[in-house]
């Protein structure tokens, strides 16, 4: 993700001091421990710099747990706890910006899915919405909103994603993100874009979002 202008307070478009550079690799793990519970791991390894820091290494480490609470043959709903451990940059223990040491997030999820929709070729169509509030170790504390749409078209996925939040008290963001999905087997490769638009104190960057897979 490059930025070189940002969102100032009043959500005026500014120049940057400086061009913002993000970079990242990530794990993200699913396992079904029975029908209703799941457990899930997310790490990955940053590397960025902006006016004021150069940093680089381990990103915050992730587990959770997901409970499914409602589910019928269209519709499901579930809630989500997981704690979060800040990672460990080149810079003396440096933590990316806007991360807590250790944060505590509560979400939850609600989705809807439809069948084909001969007429346009349409296999099935789905949508998902979910709202997160995020505690945050020595950082204004965070409520997050992201919403999916995703329509299949035999072995292709088209997804249409928005991620919004805010700080108690500071930085807003909304982000839009576009990409489709292949299905390999039991392998996707997934490639889209995504680009800030909308927001306060806030860089607006883009970039490429590139992700593989795996389904067992």
């Amino acid at each position: 993700m490059r930025a070189t202008t940002g969102f100032d307070p009043d959500g005026v478009e500014r120049p940057l001091p400086a061009e913002r550079l993000d970079r990242g690799a990530g794990v993200f793990a699913e396992y079904g421990l029975s029908e209703r519970w799941t457990v899930q791991l997310k790490g990955d390894w940053q590397d960025g710099r902006d006016a004021f820091v150069d940093y680089s290494g381990r990103g915050p480490v992730e587990i959770g747990a997901t409970w499914q609470a409602y589910r019928s043959d269209r519709n499901a709903v579930s809630l989500y706890a997981g704690y979060t451990q800040a990672g460990e940059g080149r810079n003396a223990g440096y933590a990316r910006p806007g991360q807590g040491e250790r944060d505590v997030e509560i979400r939850a999820s609600a989705g809807r899915s439809h069948g084909p929709v001969t007429r346009l070729g349409i296999d099935g169509l789905f949508a998902e919405v979910q709202a997160a509030r995020r505690f945050r170790e020595g950082l204004p504390d965070e409520v997050r909103l992201d919403a999916t749409v995703g329509a299949r078209f035999g072995r292709w996925m088209a997804l249409s994603q928005a991620y919004g939040g805010a700080a108690d008290g500071g930085a807003r963001w909304l982000s839009a993100e576009a990409s489709l999905v292949r299905d390999l087997g039991d392998w996707s490769v997934q490639a889209g874009w995504r680009r800030t638009v909308a927001g306060r104190e806030t860089p607006i960057a883009d970039g490429p979002v590139v992700a593989i897979w795996r389904r067992f």
